[in-house]
């Protein structure tokens, strides 16, 4: 089973990885992350770096799909490398995602849901996925997005709520940790983006603690923001759902529903 795990460098990713790697300021992105594109031929697997094109010559330029050159979604490409790379032979696929944001850019609808499908794709392939981030690129809400949908991370723990939302099941989410004021906006942001795409949006809470004030506020606006959605939260311990009863949210106009 996937679980949250914090790796000490991008050697150790692993099949089915979908890893944050934020970068300084200073950090140039193809260096801090060569030994996972060489690490490709050490065990046989296709690599594509997802960014910008160089503007010069590179001995990773074949390997580079520019964004703003692709036909039709990232999630169609790199599914395409997929399935190429299985015929061609490779034991896997790794993406190595340089994300960066266009003019005036903020964690849209848009940018998370292609960050969420990478997290299906990425659980659902086998697919090795590192997004790179550099911090000066992006500000503080932004940057607590980017890493509560990333299961794993490098380095150090990185700036972030409290809890994580990752692909458990082909069917489901997981949701650890602790949803508190501190991340509500960026977890009733999520839920909007999967109830987008679908009617029934299912989370498996085992490890969920707690869910405050502000993260029920959120939960119950997401669950109302499209008509004939739900949301179902599955394994919630006794205490959270005499908090979300107590709370009042435990009616029929918000469309959520809480199992042991």
């Amino acid at each position: 089973m996937r679980t949250p795990r914090v790796l000490p460098s991008l050697d150790e990713v692993d099949i089915g990885d979908h890893v944050c790697h934020l970068l300084g300021s200073s950090d140039d992105v193809i260096d801090r992350s060569r030994a996972f594109v060489a690490d490709g031929a050490l065990h046989g697997d296709k690599v594509v770096i997802v960014g910008p094109a160089p503007r010069t010559e590179s001995e990773f330029a074949p390997l580079v799909l520019d964004p703003a050159r692709l036909q039709g979604s990232l999630l169609a490409a790199v599914r395409r490398e997929a399935a190429t790379a299985d015929r061609e032979g490779f034991r896997s696929l790794r993406v190595l995602h340089h994300v960066v944001p266009g003019p005036g850019a903020d964690p849209s609808e848009e940018w998370l849901r292609s960050e969420l499908d990478l997290e299906e794709f990425a659980a659902d392939t086998g697919a090795m996925v590192v997004c790179a981030y550099s911090g000066a690129d992006w500000d503080l809400p932004a940057l607590q997005q980017i890493t509560c949908v990333h299961p794993h991370h490098v380095g150090s723990r990185p700036v972030s709520p409290a809890f994580r939302v990752y692909r458990t099941e082909q069917e489901g989410w997981t949701v650890t940790g602790t949803v508190d004021s501190d991340g509500a906006v960026a977890f009733g942001s999520i839920l909007c983006t999967l109830l987008a795409h679908t009617p029934t949006v299912r989370l498996r809470c085992q490890t969920v603690e707690f869910f405050d004030a502000a993260g029920m506020r959120a939960l119950a606006d997401a669950a109302r923001h499209l008509p004939d959605r739900k949301i179902v939260l599955e394994g919630t311990n006794e205490t959270v759902r005499l908090a979300w009863k107590l709370s009042g949210f435990a009616v029929p106009d918000v469309p959520v529903v809480m199992a042991p």
